[in-house]
């Protein structure tokens, strides 16, 4: 498996994408923005994530995706693990990553590679998303905040 950028003018994978996040119009916003990263393996697109620049020595971690065919192999947590240290190699002294409170596997995951809870934003996906998101059997309401130094 290689991941590298996607290259300007390049189909970004949307289908992916939406996998970690429902809203379209807000994936749109935050990849326009962004760097977006692919893992492929042979010619097949398994994996993305996007990092976005928020403040001076600090990115975010705003999508990690792996295909519904590939989940449950480790693909997630080798998109993190390169996305933390694309972000050293930059010369980032921060990177934080957001999830929901339903997000179980996701939550472990993150801590697993080394993120701490830092803060949660209430009722986030209540605000910023038009339907409800259930995860889990949890309605998905809050934005738990980690963070990683580098």
């Amino acid at each position: 498996m290689i991941i590298r950028e996607l290259e300007m003018g390049e189909k970004i994978p949307y289908e992916l994408l939406l996998l970690a996040d429902p809203s379209k119009k807000i994936v749109e916003e935050y990849v326009n923005r962004g760097d977006c990263f692919i893992a492929e393996c042979g010619n097949q697109v398994v994996g993305i994530y996007v990092l976005l620049p928020t403040r001076p020595k600090t990115v975010e971690l705003v999508n990690v995706a792996v295909a519904v065919e590939h989940q449950g192999r480790g693909i997630g947590k080798f998109l993190v693990l390169d996305a933390i240290n694309f972000a050293k190699t930059k010369g980032y002294k921060t990177i934080e990553i957001g999830t929901g409170n339903s997000s179980i596997g996701q939550l472990a995951l993150y801590q697993k590679c080394g993120f701490r809870i830092v803060g949660v934003d209430f009722n986030f996906f209540i605000k910023h998303y038009t339907e409800e998101i259930f995860e889990n059997g949890i309605q998905c309401r809050d934005m738990i905040r980690l963070s990683k130094d580098l």
